[in-house]
């Protein structure tokens, strides 16, 4: 029996093939809290979703796609969910992502320079006494695990 109040609301799989959500997801969404102002229990405890949902759902996947956590979403919907626009929010986070992504990229940049180095010097067949004393005389090489202090203190110590 559907009351008043439950009119114009949305059962789950109804949330699932419009937002294209899996229903784990939602229910997943809803016990950490990012639905809580858009979703109802009915009588026998089905959750019931506001209209209003698809466009929070929405919201969660595209700061998803540009990289903010689940953790940084709720903290964004909390201030929304206070009456506030949490456009400012959004922009340090933002920033910040864009902050982490360039260190990553310059991390990539020196690790594809340190393997080009190796690649360029690499022996396929590497003299005798190295092979024979070393796992791969390419990477144990002055260009390779010598800049690695672990290998220079065992190396110092005659392991």
């Amino acid at each position: 029996m559907v009351t008043t109040e439950m009119k114009g609301l949305l059962k789950i799989g109804e949330v699932a093939a419009v937002s294209h959500l899996p229903i784990k997801t939602i229910r997943y969404y809803e016990e950490i809290g990012l639905l809580t102002p858009a979703v109802r229990r009915s009588e026998s405890n089905y959750r019931l979703f506001e209209p209003n949902v698809l466009g929070r759902l929405a919201f969660i996947k595209r700061s998803q796609s540009l990289g903010l956590s689940l953790r940084e979403i709720q903290e964004i919907l909390a201030v929304h969910d206070q009456g506030q626009l949490p456009c400012d929010d959004v922009k340090q986070n933002l920033q910040q992502k864009v902050q982490q992504i360039t260190e990553q990229i310059e991390s990539l940049q020196l690790l594809r320079s340190e393997l080009q180095g190796l690649l360029s010097g690499w022996q396929d067949q590497p003299p005798a006494e190295l092979a024979a004393r070393t796992i791969c005389p390419n990477l144990e090489t002055k260009t390779g695990t010598e800049r690695l202090p672990f290998v220079r203190k065992r190396a110092a110590v005659g392991v």
